[in-house]
């Protein structure tokens, strides 16, 4: 895994980055956005991507750790993210507001993360570490993506 270690390291201090800004962001408006439950099960749902990439890019920077171990973090990385996208989906499929259009979008958004990091640790668990390590960094990268779109996405909502 040693061939990732610039990456790793770049990706740790961004989605590190990244996850700070958005709680600041949202703490400037934390009042409103706490009276919308979707858009607070939403903007959990981009932290607890970005702590996923963080986590796993962080653990892939872990001398000699095997791949397996890699795998099973973020599969079990994944499914606890996956639990805040279906808490997310819950609440947006709830809201049934005239505004919250695009609800199967909004709700599918936020298992892309979780989904990649799921195939990502299926393959390092079957032997597959090359594929396995790409898709990870598949998942860093959605991670960061898909953060910025529900952050940008729930303050707008949040100041319309």
């Amino acid at each position: 895994m040693g061939d990732w270690n610039e990456f790793n390291v770049a990706l740790v201090g961004a989605t590190a980055a990244l996850a700070g800004l958005v709680i600041v962001a949202a703490s400037v408006n934390i009042g409103e956005i706490v009276k919308a439950p979707a858009l607070t099960a939403r903007l959990g749902t981009a932290i607890s991507g970005l702590v996923l990439a963080l986590v796993i890019c962080a653990l892939g920077l872990a001398p000699g750790l095997p791949a397996g171990v890699h795998g099973v973090a973020a599969s079990v990385g994944a499914l606890i993210a996956a639990a805040f996208a279906v808490d997310a989906t819950r609440r947006i499929l709830a809201d049934r507001d005239p505004l919250n259009r695009l609800r199967s979008l909004k709700s599918g958004l936020g298992f892309l993360v979780p989904a990649t990091y799921a195939i990502g640790g299926v393959l390092l668990l079957t032997g597959l570490p090359d594929a396995g390590l790409v898709a990870l960094a598949i998942g860093a990268l959605t991670s960061i993506a898909v953060a910025l779109m529900i952050s940008w996405i729930v303050l707008v909502e949040v100041l319309r």
